[in-house]
Order: C-alpha cells, then structure tokens, then sequence
C-alpha cells in the first residue's frame, strides 16, 4: 500500500470515529508503517475464535445457529471477521462501549415504536363457519398466498438480475425467456399446489384391507416421487426456502405410515432439485448455475427412467411398499446431494466463481464417499465449462467476455488517454480488477497471476497487434490444483514476456525515461545554462504576463544550440505553467482521496501573484502504452522535482550575480568596510548552502538512485516490476530531496526566500551605486574608432577615475548611513542562520527517528568543520527538558 493510500484511509477512518484534536493523522500513518505484519488465519485460530465468542455471548446457541447459516452460504473471510470480533471481547473499554451505544439505540428504537404504534382490531363476523370449513378455506388461502408470493420474489429477483447485466452489456441485452414459461405452472416438474389426482370421491383409507392399503399407498407414492399429488400423500404449500413437506391420511396403517415416511425424503430431494433447475435455468442466472441445472437435468432424467420403470412393474402387480423402498435407496442418495447442492446455491445466492467454490469444497469434503464425491466432480466439472472458457480467452488473449458477472475479473468504463490528464487516474490499478467473491477457491491462490496475465496481453491488443498464446491448452477442472498452476504460470510469463519486450524494445520506454531524466532532473547541464540565460527576463514577470508562446520558442532555440539537439524525444518535452507554488501542488498531491481534498482544490491558488520562476515547470507528451509507466502521477512527481531543483539553480545564479557584481565594487576603498565584508560573507554563506543543496541531491539522491532504476530495468520479469521499480525510484527521490515533509520544506522556502531577498537587495545597492554605467563610460581601454588611446588620453582617464572614486565612497558612505544598510545586513544574517540552524535540526530529528541516515549527508556537508554543531547539541537540549515525560499506557 503506498504512502498516500495510507494517509487517505487513516484521515477516513479518523472522521467516521469524529476523532479531533490529538496528534494527528501522521503519528498513525508511522505506526502503521512500522507494524505492517499481515495475519492469517487459520482454522484452528477461527475454531477457537468462535468458542471464545459462544462461551462470552448470552445467547450462545443463537451465535452458533448464526455461525453455520453463514458458514453454509460460503461467506468469505468469515474466519477472519470471527477473529476480529473474540479479540474486541478482550477489549473492555470498547466493550463498554458498545453496550453503551447499544442501550442508546435500543431506548430511541422503543421511543419510536410507542409514538408510532396502531391498534389493530379484527372486525366480528356476523356469520358463522364450521371448524372443518374454516380449517380448508385457511389452506386454500395459506396455499394461494405462498405461491403468489413467491413467484413474485423470484419474478423480482430476475428482473434486478436483467436489470444489472443489461446496464453492464448496453449494446447487447441479454436473452430472456417468454413469459408465458413462468406463467404456467404445469409446466414445471414441482407439485401444483390446490390440485388433486383425480375429480372422484376419494374412498377413506381406513375402511380398505391392509394390502388394498399398500396397494394404493404404492400408487400415490410413485405420482409422489414425479412432483405429483396423490390421493391420500398431499404435498404441503412452501414457505420461504425451506424443505416440501407433506401431508398423510391420518387414518393409514402404522406399519404402511412408517414406511412412507421414509421414502418421502426422496419427494422432498426431488422437489428441491426439480425447483433449483427450473429457476437456474433462466439466463439471469448466469452460465455457471444454467449448466449445473443441466447437469441436474440429466441425472433427473435418469430418476425419471426408473420411476417410469417401476410404475410399469406396479401396472402388473409385481410392486408392492417393500420393493419400492429396496429400488428406491441407489437413488436416494444421489437426490439428497443434489438437493443439499441446490439448497447451498440458494442460500449463498452464488453465481458464477463463487458457485464453482461451493461445488469444489464439497467436493473435497465427501472425500471417502467415493460415490458422492464422482457426483459431485461430475456436477463441478459441467458447471465450470462456460467458466473456463471465458479464463481461456483472458488468459490465452486479453479479451473479457463476461455479459453475466461471472468471471473473477471485472472490466470498468476507463479511458487510457486520462492518464494523462488526471494525477488520480488509476487505469492500471481500476481498469481490470479481482471481484473477491466470484474467485473460484481451487484459483485463489493464482488470481493475481491471472489478472495480470490478461491486463499485460489486453495493453498489447489495445496497442493494435493480436495476441494469441503459443502455449494454449484447454482448462479441465481437476481435484489437482497443480494442472491449473502450470497452464496460468506458461500463459503468464508468456504474456510478461510480450508485453516487457514490446515496451522496451519497439517503444523504448528506457530511451524515454533517459529523456526525461535529461530535463526533469537537469541532467543537461548545457542546455540549462543556455535556456536559463535566454529566459531570465521572461520568467521574472508574474506569471499572468508572460507569453507561453515565447517561452516555447526560446526552449525551441535552447534545445538546438546544446547537446539536447542529439534527443530524439526532445520534441514531446513542453512548457507548463502552474497555477501554484511548490509547496501548494505538495499539499494537493497528498490530499487527494481524503476529506481535506475538497477543501484544498476550491481554495485560491495562492494569495500572492506568482513569478514565472514560481510557476514555470516542464510537461512531457508521452502516447500509449508508456503511458502506463510514465503516467500523470510519475510527471508530477517529476514535476515537483524539477521546480525544487529549478528554483535552487535561479538562487544559485542570483547570488552568482551579485558576487560578480560585488567584485567589481571591490575595487574601491570604502571607509566603512566592515558592514561591506559582512555582505560579502553572508553571501559566501548562502552561496555554498545553495551549491551543497543542489551537488546532495543531483550526486548523493538522483544519480545512485537513477543506477539502481537501470539496473533493476534490466532485471525486471514483468511490467509489474517496471512500474514497482520505478515508482520506488520517485518515492526515493521525492523523499530524500524533503519533497515529502511538508515541514522541511516549509523550512528550506524560507531559506531560499531569505536569499533572493538577500540579493534583490544587493542587486538594488549596486545599481544604485551605478558603477557598471560609470566605469564604463569612464574606461577607454578598447580605444576609439579613431585608434588606440594616446598618452594624454590615459592620463585624463586616471584622474577621471580617480574623482569618480572618491565621488562614489562618499556616495556609498552616505547611503549606508541614510538607509541602515547595516542593520539590513544583519537582519538578513540573523534570519539566514536561524532558518538554517532550524533545518540542520529537523533533518537530525527525522534522520533520527525515521532511520533516513541519508539526510545526514546534508548536514554533514553544511556542517564539514562543526560550525554548527555547538548551536545544534544546544538545541537539542532545550528540545529534550521540554518534552513532556511519557505517561504510561492505559
């Protein structure tokens, strides 16, 4: 999880809890970091998890009832949930807690219940009803209401299942069956509830002969076992999902009833399975559960040939209860699978990889019952065809073909030309993603594997070359997790392989970023000192008046006339002119995804007018499919690198200039020299931190860093490592660089605004003085056009310069005496090195306690002869006998 991900999810997690004040969002950011040490569960850990929580709850048998009916649906990461909450019973202050808030919301629950409660009466009846009569007109009612309801929530259930694939495949909607399908009931194989066998009397059982009994007990029971009502075996109407009851004369033979009672089971099995396939049949339900009902179907039909055969031997008289029950058993067990089967993908409402993970885990668990396991193989292995061949074509071609949401990838509406438009952009990330519960279980452990295989040939495809894996072979579902392993592992490093060579070989992509590395991180040092000397007064300008047209022109010019002219990406390098300063677009960048971000993008830009040095960075034009690697988030990061180090050469030049022209004003004899000398170091001072600066983070951060990107380039197997390798390369540098501390680099701003301060002042004193216009009006050291100067001429010119000296002392004399230039100087000293001594004892502090010893480096340059070093340690003293002493944790 990267940096920014991590400060996001702390500053929700911190408003949902309305946690204010504290420390912040950071002292959590850092531990988080620190004690990253991902837990896996195990069952022996959720087995005890669950004691633990049974033996703490009031209502144990409640939990445990609860506990299976998930476990049953095949909820993921039930264990893990089971886990979180026997550790929270340990806890006791969010214990106290939660009963607290319970009570709360059970005292508002009970208010509004009372406010809003409705006395219900039930009107008399003037007539009156026999017991018999109103008994049959309840079940006639009971009857009605359960089979309207629930064709009403399965109707309901289809249309919200229509509804999501039809907006997911917009341009081709998904077939549906007629209406009239759902709107005969005859024509599905389940009991019709209301009907009966036959229009005749029904003679009560109880006056037959016992073997007239069993004969038309057996009668009824073979209509029973076909999803038909007999005459003395009624089924009973359902309610909700639960098991077909049914109902027997109360008048039957004891012996005959026990009997029944256990072939029933079989109607009930039957029932079920012939229900689950009648309903997934329908194509709302996907491919995966309509070929499982077929698969059903089949083995139906095989019951079906047997019931069909014993009715012809009860048409002969050769059938009576016992043979019945002895034919019947074979089946009995294979309807109970399946109904157990159906019943599991009702309650889990699986669809697709997740009903693939029910069948396959029980698979696994009738391992010993060879004859239930074949069943179940038989069953996973017909219902994961349609399955496997939308994993063939992702993993052999790149293509997602998927209309009913089965596939454990899922494709999302994103254009690839964003990348470049929109810093939080994650096409790579959020193009294709891992749908958690639609993973087949018997996959889990490759779905990464998987996904990346048909992102890396889908970037291919994209790029307009058709893909097909040499390799290709059909995927069989296997008990063997092995097979499946060797076939995605060959796709996978086939596909790593296509997509790193095309990258690197016809695109370039090391070639683009030696480009960028050229401009973004000042490589080139000709080409800089050329563009900053023909832009110099164009960027002095605010930022509103400046020409960008003029400014690509003369970056246009510079590029030609230095060694840049050998690029030839150099044309896709632009100017960019931004609306905020340096540490506003830090400040954006790590707001993005939290709470503050919208606060921070409505707010101003800045409340000062930006210069063009402030403003002005460079943009890249990169095209697809570098664009992946070299996406809006790694320009920005550049960007920001760029503008730091960018500014830091303007600083450097200014206060190059102001050497320059203090060298010249050396030449005078001024009587008060003393404050002068003080400039004179103070700029000497401010000149070296400047240069320390730029020479730690161009040959300390950038160029060690730049080699290890290069060399991990060449080592890398996939463009998950590219893209890995060289975001780590920026995170580096952003870090070591204090791109990445607000704090520090609030600190070192200050510093650099105290120095181009220092020199506009300087700048200002010196033109004041006006020596470069009067020493060159007064030299004559080039002649005339009339010739070289004669003797004459050299001896007016040294008086001339003489007075001219004497004049500007008195001048420079008078003007330190009516501005206060001393007291200037100083001020600039002291501010110069209080800002300093304050960085050189953040980067100790941060040095320190986040373990970066890179950041020493700077000090250990500032600070080569221990200059500060006395100041530091006394500081740090101070910092020590002001902390406040740890308390002890409650």
């Amino acid at each position: 999880m990267s940096e920014f991900r991590i400060h996001h999810d702390v500053n929700e997690l911190l408003s949902l809890l309305r946690v204010h004040g504290g420390e912040g969002a950071e002292v959590y950011i850092e531990l988080l970091q620190k004690n990253r040490t991902p837990y896996v569960t195990t069952n022996v850990s959720a087995h005890s998890a669950k004691v633990k929580i049974a033996e703490f709850s009031q209502t144990p048998e409640d939990f445990l009832k609860k506990y299976d009916e998930l476990k049953s649906k095949n909820t993921r990461h039930l264990d893990s949930l089971v886990y979180l909450l026997s550790k929270l019973t340990e806890d006791k202050e969010t214990l106290h807690y939660l009963q607290q808030n319970a009570k709360e919301r059970a005292e508002l629950a009970a208010n509004a219940a009372t406010s809003g409660s409705t006395n219900f009466s039930i009107p008399s009846s003037t007539s009156k009803m026999s017991l018999q009569e109103l008994e049959e007109l309840r079940k006639q009612l009971g009857s009605v209401t359960a089979n309207s309801s629930a064709q009403q929530t399965l109707e309901l259930t289809r249309k919200v299942l229509r509804d999501k694939q039809n907006k997911k495949n917009s341009g081709q909607p998904i077939p549906v069956f007629p209406s009239w399908v759902y709107e005969r009931p005859a024509l599905i194989g389940d009991f019709l509830i209301g009907t009966s066998l036959s229009t005749d009397t029904t003679v009560p059982i109880g006056t037959l002969p016992l073997a007239s009994q069993e004969s038309v007990i057996v009668e009824d029971l073979l209509y029973i076992l076909i999803g038909v009502d007999g005459r003395y075996i009624t089924a009973q109407a359902l309610t909700g999902r639960q098991n077909r009851a049914f109902s027997l004369d109360p008048n039957l033979d004891l012996s005959i009833k026990e009997l029944v009672t256990r072939i029933l089971p079989v109607a009930a099995s039957y029932s079920a399975v012939t229900r689950f396939v009648e309903e997934k049949s329908s194509f709302e339900y996907g491919q995966v559960n309509h070929a499982l009902a077929a698969a059903m179907r089949t083995l139906i039909k095989e019951y079906l040939i047997l019931i069909t055969q014993l009715e012809h031997l009860q048409r002969q008289g050769l059938l009576s209860l016992q043979k019945l029950w002895f034919y019947i058993q074979p089946t009995m067990r294979t309807l109970e699978i399946l109904a157990s089967l159906a019943t599991s993908v009702d309650k889990g409402e699986c669809m697709g990889g997740s009903t693939l993970s029910l069948l396959h885990d029980k698979t696994f668990n009738y391992t010993g019952d060879s004859q239930a396991q074949e069943l179940c193989l038989y069953l996973t292995k017909a219902a994961s065809v349609p399955y496997f061949e939308i994993l063939e074509k992702w993993i052999y071609r790149g293509i997602i073909n998927d209309p009913y949401s089965e596939f454990m990838v899922e494709e999302h509406e994103l254009q690839k030309e964003k990348i470049q438009e929109d810093y939080n952009d994650k096409y790579w990330d959020q193009r294709y993603t891992v749908v958690q519960q639609q993973i087949p279980s018997f996959l889990q452990k490759m779905a990464d594997k998987i996904l990346s295989t048909g992102k890396y040939l889908n970037v291919v495809r994209e790029c307009g070359r058709d893909v097909t894996c040499p390799v290709a072979k059909e995927v069989i579902y296997t008990l063997k997790e092995r097979a499946y392993v060797e076939q995605i592992e060959k796709a996978y490093n086939y596909a790593s392989k296509v997509l790193l060579d095309f990258l690197m070989e016809e695109k370039e992509l090391v070639a683009h970023l030696r480009s960028i590395k050229h401009y973004f991180l000042m490589d080139q040092g000709d080409f800089f000192v050329h563009f900053m000397d023909l832009t110099e007064e164009e960027l002095k300008k605010p930022v509103d008046d400046i020409i960008t047209t003029r400014l690509e022109a003369l970056l246009e010019l510079a590029l030609r006339m230095s060694t840049a002219n050998t690029d030839p990406f150099k044309d896709d390098l632009k100017i960019d002119l931004m609306p905020h300063d340096l540490i506003t677009q830090l400040l954006r960048v790590l707001a993005i995804e939290t709470k503050q971000e919208k606060a921070i993008i409505s707010a101003d830009p800045t409340e000062l007018t930006l210069s063009g040095l402030e403003a002005f960075s460079f943009d890249y034009i990169v095209k697809w499919p570098l664009s992946l690697i070299i996406n809006r988030k790694a320009l920005t990061r550049y960007q920001m690198l760029f503008r730091h180090m960018f500014y830091c050469k303007h600083v450097e030049r200014q206060l190059c200039n102001v050497w320059i022209s203090n060298k010249t004003a050396k030449q005078f004899s001024l009587h008060s020299a003393k404050w002068f000398a003080g400039a004179f170091t103070l700029r000497q001072r401010m000149l070296n931190f400047v240069q320390n600066i730029q020479y730690y983070m161009m040959f300390e951060v950038m160029e060690p860093t730049w080699h290890i990107l290069e060399k991990n380039l060449k080592l890398a197997s996939n463009i998950d490592d590219v893209l890995s390798h060289h975001t780590s390369f920026l995170d580096n540098c952003l870090k070591d660089c204090m791109l990445t501390n607000p704090e520090l680099l609030k600190i070192f701003s200050k510093l650099m605004s105290v120095c181009v301060m220092f020199t506009n002042c300087m700048q200002r004193f010196t033109q004041s003085m006006k020596l470069d216009s009067e020493m060159e009006r007064l030299s004559l050291e080039h002649g005339t056009m009339l010739g070289p100067p004669t003797v004459e001429e050299r001896a007016e010119e040294a008086a001339k310069k003489k007075l001219t000296n004497k004049l500007l002392e008195e001048h420079a004399d008078s003007l330190h005496l009516t501005s206060g230039f001393e007291a200037t100087i100083n001020k600039f000293d002291s501010n110069f090195s209080t800002h300093l001594l304050n960085l050189l004892d953040k980067l100790s502090v941060y040095s320190t306690n986040d373990c970066e010893h890179s950041m020493l480096n700077i000090i250990y340059r500032l600070d080569f002869n221990g200059f500060y070093t006395e100041r530091l340690e006394h500081m740090s003293a101070e910092r020590s006998q002001k902390a406040p002493p740890l308390l002890p944790h409650l």
